[in-house]
Parts: C-alpha cells; sequence; structure tokens
C-alpha cells in the first residue's frame, strides 16, 4: 500500500501547517480532514522516489535504443 504525504491547511497567516504520512490504497479518496485533529488537509504531490550515492554526482545512463530505451525513437527524447 502507497504511503501518501498531507499536510493541514491553516486557518489563519500565523498558523504553521503539520505534515504527515499515512497509508492508504489507491483506490482510496484523498483525505479532506487530518485524521486526529479533523483539521483541513492537502495530499502533497512528490516528485517519487530516487536514491544517490554519498560523494557522487553522476547520474544512471539513460539506455539507447538497441537497450530498450527511448532513444532512436519518435518519442522526442534528446539524448542519443
Amino acid at each position: 500500500m502507497p504511503t501518501y504525504v498531507y499536510e493541514t491547511i491553516p486557518s489563519s497567516p500565523s498558523e504553521e501547517s503539520v505534515r504527515f504520512e499515512i497509508k492508504q490504497s489507491m483506490n482510496d479518496a484523498p483525505l479532506e480532514n487530518h485524521p486526529e485533529t479533523g483539521q483541513p488537509v492537502r495530499r502533497i504531490i512528490s516528485g517519487g522516489y530516487g536514491f544517490s550515492v554519498a560523494g557522487s554526482s553522476a547520474s544512471a545512463p539513460v539506455p539507447t535504443a538497441s537497450e530498450g530505451g527511448c532513444c532512436g525513437s519518435s518519442c522526442g527524447c534528446s539524448h542519443n
């Protein structure tokens, strides 16, 4: 089951929002209220999971068309 990130919607400019995570089925409707406080919430859309190696700035290689990648087709990618 995926874990979703939500944050409370502040009722005044001086109030801080609070972020929390909750496991939900992909078929469940997004939460409208915090499960404990009842405060209105919104789901936070994130970029998904990734990984990095400490001390490295190298990125993963992009597969070529012969390796099953999209390069060389009409997908519009700029990797050659």
